[in-house]
């Protein structure tokens, strides 16, 4: 029997349906069903590579974890890569398969479909629930006819949908409104509740609203969900980095570059939760004088690298780089630390070559084919930041189009992938070892590589000692799930996802908890 499915469709963008799928996933596993997540169609530019080697949205691979089973590419089967002129690299089933402009996308998209089929059935017959997130919102009626993540899919699905509003953002109610007022009948009807998300304040005001809303509507208002900083979750979308609370939590200071298209910026949650500072800054400025600099990944380094020329960002890293802060590269960022970018196919730029930061002897090249691979891996180096770290054992993942050579020290020793033993070096050291670049996504992820770097960073400070607090994704994922439990009516969810077997469901005594308030 195919699995039942339960879609979440917005508003608008970044109004929480990632999180609420990943709060759902965790809620039916821990009431006994294998869940699955699954996104027709994503864009974004924080991604993972799965055990296949493939590349799905980051956002699915945390749905994924809170559901307590394997990625895999046909739980994002389509993902969009916006690139810096336009265009999007389209990667399909895990592997890119086109470059284009949007005009030039939507002719594709009859082909899409079939592949976005194909994976929506192989979930269905491997799970016994699927909880399908949408994309942006259903009403955007420039795009309705073509759109292959909303409507279109609900219906292949044949998908009950909850539909999810920000609060925060304001204008909730008429965001609600107007989006069913542009659907079709057929669509309407396909909604079965609506979720508010991010409230802050009086519940007790916001009531004669609600009712309101549902008298106008005919669809009932299953939860409130508050707006929380304190459970740590993977964010997709790059708003976040304009929402996240300002930090102070003193102790190290850590300066991210915030690039203009910053990819993977999840590198660095684990750093946020091992009591330092982290800023994302964006000029010379900003950048002040901080305890270490991290260059992060991005889907266009040469642009990306033009823009820091632009800002003064390079200088200013060099100059600091100079008086003996240490500097990370991550990925494309580790491309930039080097001498030379080349892109001499054209793959990612049409400047042929950029001059780099210099801080590492490293060149660059772009070739067509895109490495994306989960490795473990060993540190080989024992100097600078990462002296007393050699032979710590490390997990990641890599996803790049360029190569770069090794002059320097080496970083790391791959020593498996999912296909076998391997042995290759990656990353480079400068001599001293204050600066370092690796191709390894994950890496802060890796809580005793952390740990020890963290505290070999204050030695090299001169800064006290501090107690490292890891932190445990199970309890966030948990945590979260509780959060939705206090907060959504998950009866009436049941209900909606389970339909005429709903009856049967509590026959077999899965308690489900109501919403409190």
């Amino acid at each position: 029997m195919p699995a039942k499915t339960l879609m979440v469709q917005g508003t608008a963008s970044s109004v929480g349906k990632s999180i609420m799928v990943a709060a759902l996933c965790r809620i039916f596993r821990q009431d006994g069903f294998r869940v699955t997540p699954f996104k027709a169609q994503n864009m974004a530019l924080n991604s993972f590579v799965t055990r296949e080697g493939g590349e799905i949205g980051r956002a699915q691979a945390v749905q994924a974890e809170a559901a307590g089973i394997e990625p895999s590419v046909h739980m994002n089967p389509v993902l969009l890569k916006p690139e810096a002129d336009s265009r999007s690299q389209v990667i399909v089933l895990g592997k890119v398969a086109n470059n284009l402009a949007a005009s030039q996308y939507y002719d594709y998209t009859p082909y899409l479909l079939k592949v976005i089929e194909d994976s929506l059935n192989r979930l269905r017959a491997s799970y016994d629930m699927v909880v399908i997130e949408g994309a942006g919102s259903p009403a955007e009626i420039n795009l309705k006819e073509r759109e292959i993540v909303n409507m279109r899919v609900a219906k292949m699905a044949g998908a009950p949908v909850l539909l999810v509003g920000d609060i925060d953002r304001g204008g909730v109610f008429a965001a609600i409104v107007g989006t069913l007022e542009l659907l079709t009948q057929e669509e309407r009807d396909l909604v079965k509740g609506v979720v508010i998300n991010k409230f802050r304040g009086d519940i007790e005001l916001l009531k004669p609203g609600l009712r309101s809303l549902e008298a106008k509507t005919g669809k009932p208002v299953l939860g409130i969900i508050p707006y929380f900083h304190d459970i740590a979750i993977a964010q997709e979308d790059s708003v976040y980095l304009d929402e996240r609370p300002a930090q102070n939590n003193g102790g190290l200071d850590i300066a991210i570059i915030r690039l203009p298209h910053i990819a993977n910026y999840d590198d660095f949650d684990p750093l946020e939760q091992s009591s330092v500072t982290v800023r994302y800054v964006a000029t010379g400025t900003e950048l002040d004088n901080p305890d270490l600099i991290i260059l992060p990944g991005t889907k266009t380094t040469i642009a990306d690298l033009a823009y820091l020329k632009q800002q003064g960002l390079d200088r200013a890293i060099v100059e600091r780089a100079k008086g003996g802060t240490p500097v990370i590269g991550i990925c494309g960022g580790y491309q930039m630390l080097g001498k030379n970018i080349s892109d001499p196919d054209g793959v990612e730029s049409g400047e042929g070559s950029i001059a780099g930061l210099g801080l590492l002897d490293i060149e660059t090249t772009f070739h067509p084919t895109k490495t994306t691979t989960q490795v473990k891996a060993r540190v080989a180096a024992d100097t600078g930041l990462l002296k007393g770290l050699k032979g710590m054992e490390v997990t990641g993942y890599e996803i790049h189009m360029g190569q770069s050579n090794q002059n320097d020290l080496p970083v790391f020793k791959v020593i498996e992938t999912p296909q076998g033993k391997a042995e290759y070096f990656d990353g480079s050291a400068s001599p001293d070892g204050l600066i370092f670049g690796t191709y390894l996504h994950g890496l802060f992820h890796n809580t005793d590589f952390t740990s020890a770097l963290l505290e070999r960073l204050r030695e090299v400070r001169g800064l006290p000692a501090a107690a490292a607090t890891p932190l445990n994704k199970e309890a966030q994922y948990d945590k979260l799930a509780q959060l939705f439990r206090q907060n959504l009516d998950m009866t009436e969810v049941y209900r909606i996802a389970l339909g005429g077997d709903y009856d049967e469901f509590f026959r077999h005594n899965i308690k489900v908890n109501k919403a409190t308030g």
